[in-house]
């Protein structure tokens, strides 16, 4: 007489256990979705062949230089597609080769921070990831207002509101040859140190006026 409704307890369940695992599948999709661009670098995996496997930049044609295959071809190509081309020519060299493919962007990271220059990151990294790879914020530093620069187009990221905290680099629209620009705080802790220094010399001039 219960059946009824321990069948559909069932499916509730089953559903709601689909429906968690749907966002993994979702990541995967993204990523081996994406379609290389002119400056990327791909990291290639080959197991258990070392001399098959590193780091390949794009050159401006969208191509890169690949082990006994020659130049390789990425134009309009996802990763997903860069790895099965790969994986079919180095099937005519060894048997059943398994290969893995991620984008990495090449970024400048400028401004105030530690160790400014380029680097070569990880694009589901964030903003902040980025900015700790180059030693983090100098002193001066202004996190509230990081910049994204392209050409000569400029975008200010805010890494704390809350359609930014946690996005990724590929989420904000980052590609290789963009620059991440930390700006220096309108007003610092040595900006206050020189004014008290000012005015303490100030107010000595004064005080010296008086006793004449």
């Amino acid at each position: 007489m219960h059946t009824p409704k321990i069948v559909i307890l069932i499916a509730a369940v089953l559903a709601s256990v689909a429906s968690a695992q749907e966002p993994a599948t979702l990541v995967t999709t993204s990523v081996s979705s994406y379609t290389l661009r002119p400056g990327d670098v791909l990291m290639v995996n080959v197991w258990g062949q070392e001399s098959f496997s590193g780091q390949f930049q794009i050159d401006e044609n969208e191509r890169f230089l690949y082990p006994v295959l020659g130049e390789i071809s990425t134009r309009n190509l996802t990763i997903s597609q860069v790895r099965d081309t790969l994986t079919a020519g180095l099937e005519t060299l060894f048997n059943s080769p398994f290969v893995t493919v991620s984008p990495r962007f090449r970024v400048s990271v400028l401004g105030h921070v530690t160790n400014p220059g380029l680097y070569t990151i990880d694009p589901t990294l964030t903003t902040i990831d980025v900015v700790a790879m180059a030693g983090g914020p100098s002193v001066n530093g202004n996190l509230n207002d990081i910049r994204l620069r392209r050409m000569n187009e400029t975008e200010s990221i805010d890494y704390e509101a809350e359609d930014t905290r946690g996005r990724t680099l590929r989420e904000i629209g980052v590609r290789s040859g963009d620059q991440i620009f930390v700006p220096r705080r309108s007003f610092t802790r040595q900006d206050l140190s020189l004014l008290l220094q000012f005015a303490q010399l100030a107010l000595t001039v004064v005080l010296l006026i008086n006793a004449l």
